[in-house]
């Protein structure tokens, strides 16, 4: 194949991948106003915010990672022109994150004492135990609305989960502003003013969304009507075995870098918070590569309902193309600008704090040439994940996901981030071995499963 068979499909690739890539950048950009304006407050606010996203990001990654199964079968109900099986997906797909969103609440609730024992800065704990209350619970908003974003995604209607997303952003914003510096007559409440904008901006952003559906043609039909507690074991069954899997890949990742949080707690908050400057940063180009992997997830799910391996194969290697260009340029980005952009998240103003604050942001900008290392890794190990998904392949993935992660990853983090050895950068290291692992097995897995299936096919 020549160039041009891949570059052909960038085009549609991206206009598919858009909205979603502005909607996952929309959530980042909630915890980036967090910490933002928490991080005006001083290290220790924004470390506890951090320590308190990290339990989040856990469960999180759980609940977002269990709805994509929604996405390939609505796809591929789609492509088939069978709206009843197309609905039934969406039915059980809600039920199922209803009751996720709810048990992950609380065992949240469940949790919380662990951080009295994972010998973390107690100041920074007592600031975020009352943050993970009220933002554990806007979890079960959070992952309905994954079921309808996922049930979006697969009709190929991008977009309406991007607007939702946009419209929570701006009163997040407003919400953070007003209570977090307590103004225009409101209490000031800190980091739980925080929370509570990202409480009530989720629940805005699930009903918005379930609105801007119904009033849509092509899914009304899929979003009213529903007879929530009428349920079927074959549809049940058929999600939760996509969805655990995909579910368990999500959380490795996800893992790995919350278990960085907590490393760096080790090495005092400072560490802490230049680890969360980091992480926040990284995260916002993360989500351009997981938009292109639900691009890659959607058409794939396409291609394998019309049974057409070798433009699935084609397609979704010219998504690998795609993902591959942005990385690089998200990778030179980090390398030129990694020693002023750690200055947005801290008062330089603030001279009590000065001490902190220099050290805080010296050891951000040299994570922050970690994070550009790993660009290319991390785009690729995420899109491939997307393309497995949509050839609805979970099993081995999500071995190679935790054989990357824990057995690889995790390890080398665990050795060369003690403070005798590489400290903070000896942490990231571990996660660029965990991602880079990912990526070589996780494409070799793809580019196996779809030659096989060309050869079976011809």
């Amino acid at each position: 194949m020549v160039l041009s068979d891949y570059t052909k499909e960038f085009q549609y690739n991206l206009k598919l991948a858009s909205p979603v890539i502005l909607g996952m950048l929309g959530h980042t950009f909630v915890s980036f106003v967090d910490n933002v304006m928490v991080g005006q407050l001083g290290a220790a606010e924004l470390a506890a915010v951090s320590l308190g996203n990290s339990f989040i990001f856990i469960a999180m990654s759980i609940g977002i990672g269990f709805s994509t199964a929604i996405t390939p079968l609505v796809a591929e109900a789609d492509t088939e022109q069978n709206f009843t099986k197309g609905k039934s997906v969406f039915k059980h797909g809600f039920f199922l994150c209803t009751v996720l969103g709810i048990l992950l609440f609380l065992m949240l609730l469940v949790a919380k004492p662990l951080m009295y024992v994972m010998d973390q800065p107690e100041e920074v704990v007592e600031l975020a135990i009352p943050y993970l209350d009220l933002v554990a619970f806007s979890l079960v908003p959070l992952i309905v609305f994954q079921a309808f974003k996922q049930f979006s995604d697969g009709l190929s209607l991008t977009k309406y989960p991007m607007f939702a997303t946009i419209v929570a952003n701006i009163l997040n914003v407003v919400i953070n502003y007003v209570l977090i510096f307590g103004k225009f007559g409101f209490p000031e409440m800190g980091i739980v003013g925080a929370a509570v904008g990202t409480l009530v901006s989720r629940f805005v952003m699930l009903f918005f969304l379930w609105w801007l559906l119904a009033k849509r043609h092509k899914s009304k039909p899929y979003v009213t009507n529903i007879k929530f507690f009428k349920l079927s074991k074959q549809p049940l069954k058929k999600l939760t075995n996509l969805g655990l899997p995909s579910a368990m890949q999500m959380f490795f990742e996800v893992a790995i870098f919350t278990a960085a949080i907590w490393l760096s707690g080790l090495l005092g908050k400072n560490a802490q918070a230049a680890n969360q400057i980091a992480l926040n940063l990284s995260s916002m180009t993360f989500m351009v590569a997981m938009g292109l992997s639900v691009a890659a997830m959607v058409r794939v799910g396409n291609q394998k309902g019309l049974k057409d391996y070798k433009n699935l194969k084609r397609i979704a290697e010219s998504i690998f193309l795609v993902g591959f260009v942005f990385a690089l340029v998200f990778a030179l980005f980090f390398a030129v600008f990694h020693q002023v952009l750690p200055d947005m998240y801290v008062d330089l103003d603030d001279l009590a704090n000065a001490v902190d604050t220099a050290e805080v942001v010296k050891i951000a900008a040299t994570l922050l040439l970690a994070a550009a290392v790993f660009q290319i890794s991390d785009s690729l190990q995420v899109v491939a994940l997307g393309a497995l998904r949509g050839l609805q392949d979970v099993k081995i993935p999500t071995l190679i996901t935790f054989i990357s992660y824990w057995v690889i990853g995790f390890p080398i983090g665990y050795f060369l981030g003690k403070e005798e050895a590489y400290g903070s950068l000896g942490i990231w290291l571990g996660l660029l071995a965990g991602l880079s692992a990912a990526a070589i097995l996780l494409f070799v897995r793809f580019n196996y499963l779809t030659k096989k299936l060309i050869r079976e096919s011809d």
